[in-house]
């Protein structure tokens, strides 16, 4: 009921001991406070909160038009919904330097247990386009070292992003791995891997976790769980799925309502109102009133209308 059992210091090292567990973890993408609860109860390892998601469901590209202020809040509200820990895409941390650091301590604040970093140019473009261009390496390692340092609690995961493999290759993104973990990166997400063979060698590179992201219409081909475990990555993300999932639910009933007037022929994709209410815990919520205020109106308030 409310909001998880689980503090947020207690989720980072849930995180920590999952990713020193040698068992690879899958992190779906949450677009809501719901929808985290949905992938807790599915028994995944964890919760992603993508920044596309959160720009796009705010009707915005993922180009970097989203606040710090927007992104710790929305990002928090998911998290405070589950016991799993939640990471969230920071993008190049809503500026440089000071404000990376301002940008993981309201993060830590919000109750995340960690955030990737990128070393793209502002503004950003969504890791699977086209026409991306990276910063320099100092300003990379700047970021990330602002961020190791800004961090209150040692648990709370930095990731760095790079993006430069669409840029500049794989040996670039290997060599750009290397010197991220040397700055203090906790882990790397090397963006936009072509191969399995790719990803093995980053492995090679770092001694730290390896983040793969397995988004739909991108440069990676869909790997699975078993693959992306025989090459070494250790965390899986899908940041968008859900998200696609549910719009394209949303404009097929859409469609159906508007050719057909009547919403029948979806009813049977929805959820049903005994699911939600089970997802929303309802149950608890009304135990909890009884509970709260059994108690019985005293006489001089019948009947009087005193109250209403």
């Amino acid at each position: 009921m409310l909001y998880s059992h689980s503090t947020p210091e207690q989720k980072r090292v849930r995180l920590r001991e999952a990713l020193a567990s040698g068992r690879i973890q899958q992190f779906p993408g949450a677009f809501s406070p719901l929808s985290a609860k949905l992938i807790d109860e599915k028994g995944f390892s964890g919760v992603y909160i993508s920044g596309a998601v959160l720009a796009n469901d705010l009707g915005l590209p993922d180009i970097g038009l989203t606040t710090l202020t927007e992104v710790a809040t929305r990002a928090g509200q998911i998290a405070r919904m589950t016991d799993l820990p939640s990471i969230v895409d920071a993008d190049t941390g809503l500026g440089e330097s000071m404000n990376v650091a301002r940008t993981v301590q309201e993060l830590e604040n919000a109750g995340l247990a960690g955030c990737h970093i990128e070393d793209q140019v502002n503004p950003k473009r969504c890791g699977h386009l086209d026409g991306k261009a990276v910063v320099d390496l100092d300003t990379a390692l700047q970021r990330i070292r602002a961020a190791a340092e800004a961090r209150r609690d040692p648990n709370f995961l930095i990731t760095a992003r790079t993006d430069i493999r669409a840029a500049e290759g794989i040996e670039a993104a290997v060599e750009r791995a290397q010197a991220l973990v040397d700055a203090g990166a906790d882990s790397i997400f090397p963006e936009a891997m072509a191969s399995l063979d790719e990803f093995r060698a980053i492995r090679d590179a770092v001694d730290v976790p390896i983040l793969a992201n397995m988004t739909e219409f991108g440069k990676s081909r869909l790997f699975t769980v078993a693959e992306l475990a025989a090459v070494g990555v250790n965390l899986i993300i899908y940041p968008v799925t859900l998200l696609r999932s549910a719009m394209g639910a949303a404009e097929r009933t859409l469609d159906a309502l508007r050719a057909e007037g009547t919403q029948e022929s979806q009813v049977s994709e929805m959820l049903t109102r005994a699911r939600l209410y089970e997802l929303v815990d309802y149950q608890a919520y009304n135990s909890f009133d009884a509970d709260v205020f059994n108690f019985a109106i005293p006489e001089v308030f019948r009947d009087t209308g005193v109250g209403h």
